[in-house]
């Protein structure tokens, strides 16, 4: 299993106690690939820029279109910009990866795009033991990308030490992207909300 996987069955779980946006989700969800990339030796972070290596298969479908959406030529592409290009629909991605492995269920109707709780659970609970385990455990890397999501009200541990500066990187960057599209949704409610006055005659 990858982190990003086990972070989509997370929020699957959760989603009858939290309506997770679709937007934050994917944002961390790449960002949750840039990890298992980096563990799967697919790249290496050079400051803020995801280095690729040589391709070679991961096992996981997901993650080797992850790696073959790396751009190969310097100055290679920011962490940055990776969230906002490979991020845009990764949930839905994900939900239909989780739905065609037999991770979860088929929604009924029409299939939920916003993590809203109408989904049903899981088919079979043993496949999904390593991510019930990892988030039962407090995993500080998956707990901090779910609190990234909105999935927890509280940060939990810190990053080990011994991984923490080229993860820790990358949570920044996933955080702060996650701000910036939430601040850009509030602002289009503001902005949505004067028009709608102006309307009105207000």
């Amino acid at each position: 299993m990858t982190t990003a996987r086990d972070l989509a069955i997370v929020a699957h779980d959760l989603s009858s106690e939290r309506s997770v946006e679709q937007g934050d989700l994917s944002l961390v969800l790449a960002g949750a690939e840039v990890l298992d990339l980096a563990g799967a030796a697919a790249l290496s972070l050079d400051g803020d820029r995801l280095s690729p290596h040589p391709r070679a298969s991961t096992g996981d479908p997901l993650l080797d279109a992850a790696a073959a959406a790396l751009v190969r030529h310097q100055p290679y592409e920011s962490v940055e910009d990776w969230l906002w290009r490979r991020g845009r629909g990764l949930s839905a991605a994900y939900v239909d990866d989780l739905e065609r492995a037999g991770l979860t269920a088929p929604s009924r109707g029409r299939r939920i795009r916003r993590w809203t709780g109408r989904g049903e659970r899981p088919v079979d609970p043993a496949v999904r033991r390593g991510a019930e385990e990892r988030w039962a455990a407090g995993e500080p890397v998956l707990v901090a990308l779910a609190f990234a999501a909105g999935l927890r009200d509280e940060p939990g541990e810190e990053v080990p030490e011994l991984v923490a500066e080229p993860v820790a990187a990358v949570l920044a960057a996933v955080g702060d992207a996650v701000q910036e599209l939430r601040a850009v949704r509030q602002r289009k409610l503001i902005e949505d909300a004067a028009f709608d006055n102006v309307w009105r005659g207000f």
